[in-house]
């Protein structure tokens, strides 16, 4: 069991948070998203959805690009290649963790 418990606390916890494993499993569907694609995807509120974002784009998991739409702000996002790399490594230890408990039962 010890194995177990070393792989789960060497999760990345940058992506490991809920509202971030959501916006980063949200952006690596998609090629970069606009912010209220990603309100609307993970249910965050404005507030919480900015603050994620932010700590993904401080850990260079995410790029945000700032511009104007017409007239209003228009915020974009998309993973970095980091982040892909991040992502797909996240997942893969965490399918091959509940491989190993679904065996265990």
């Amino acid at each position: 069991m010890t194995d177990e418990y070393n792989q789960i606390i060497n999760f990345d916890r940058l992506i490991h948070e809920p509202a971030r494993l959501a916006i980063m499993a949200v952006l690596s569907a998609v090629e970069s998203a606009d912010f209220k694609f990603l309100l609307n995807a993970t249910g965050l509120t404005k507030g919480n959805l900015s603050a994620q974002l932010r700590k993904l784009e401080t850990g260079k998991y995410v790029h945000i690009e700032k511009g104007f739409k017409g007239n209003y702000p228009h915020t974009t996002c998309s993973l970095t290649r980091e982040g892909r790399k991040g992502f797909k490594a996240y997942q893969k230890q965490y399918v091959a963790l509940a491989k190993k408990f679904g065996e265990m039962l």
